[in-house]
């Protein structure tokens, strides 16, 4: 497992990350995917890691002059088809590594009518992990006929515990300690729908104190005004172990809709 803990260290920094997710473009086109490489040009001096599809990385400059940690997305669906939950395997782990990826993530709609598959393509995706040495971030959402809740959301992310991931990442509810009291690996939190940036670092603020790993923010970074300061904040919460306060206080100049 030489090689697998290696590849953690890339996207864990001391037990902590901070990740980028930039694959949504599959499913639905989203503003400030426009030019990836300028994207994580941007941000790169303080994401761990981002999240792209096989497609993306194979075109990517800056993923050659960048040390960031790559995790290849080996899920799909659109929004223009009958069940957007309905998530199907568009690569796999050997092809991955080809393209020098440190990860991989799976995407599983827990509660989906599709749930059964989707499961089953976790497990044997971990199993591969384990056998390449290649890390597996599993996402897992409460979706289809199920309330997201922290009774769904611990569900979920004991799934991918017990199916063998090595990073589970969840939406955030209320009282998040009961969801990893049931899961001993890291957990990172999903950033949501575009929203408010202040509100988002209070949000991961106190899920950095109630014990999360870090977080996965998509749409709140590329879709920002200021992706570079908003990377900036989150990063200065999660590794520096500041408040949002102190990171407002000493980045007056920072542009974080929703402050001031």
């Amino acid at each position: 497992m030489t090689g697998k803990k290696r590849r953690l260290k890339r996207i864990l920094k001391n037990g902590k990350t901070l990740i980028m997710p930039a694959d949504h473009g599959v499913t639905k086109i989203e503003q400030g995917l426009e030019n990836i490489d300028e994207l994580i040009r941007m941000v790169c001096d303080y994401i761990d890691a981002v999240v792209l599809h096989k497609g993306i990385v194979k075109n990517s400059k800056a993923i050659l002059d960048t040390d960031i940690g790559l995790i290849v997305h080996l899920s799909a669906s659109t929004y223009l088809c009958r069940d957007p939950n309905d998530k199907r395997i568009v690569s796999d782990v050997e092809s991955v590594l080809k393209l020098g990826g440190d990860a991989v993530s799976v995407h599983v709609n827990i509660g989906s009518d599709t749930e059964g598959r989707q499961l089953e393509e976790l497990g044997k995706i971990c199993d591969q992990g384990d056998s390449y040495g290649i890390p597996v971030l599993a996402m897992m959402y409460p979706r289809g006929n199920v309330e997201v809740n922290v009774e769904t959301v611990k569900q979920s992310a004991r799934v991918g515990y017990e199916l063998g991931a090595d990073i589970v990442k969840v939406p955030y509810v209320e009282n998040f300690p009961e969801v990893i009291r049931y899961c001993k690996i890291p957990i990172v939190i999903a950033g949501g729908s575009k929203g408010s940036e202040i509100e988002l670092l209070k949000r991961v603020e106190k899920v950095m104190r109630e014990g999360a790993s870090g977080i996965a923010v998509g749409r709140n970074v590329f879709s920002s005004s200021s992706p570079r300061d908003i990377a900036k904040a989150l990063y200065d919460i999660i590794h520096e172990g500041m408040s949002v306060e102190e990171v407002l206080e000493n980045e007056r100049n920072m542009v974080i809709s929703g402050w001031r």
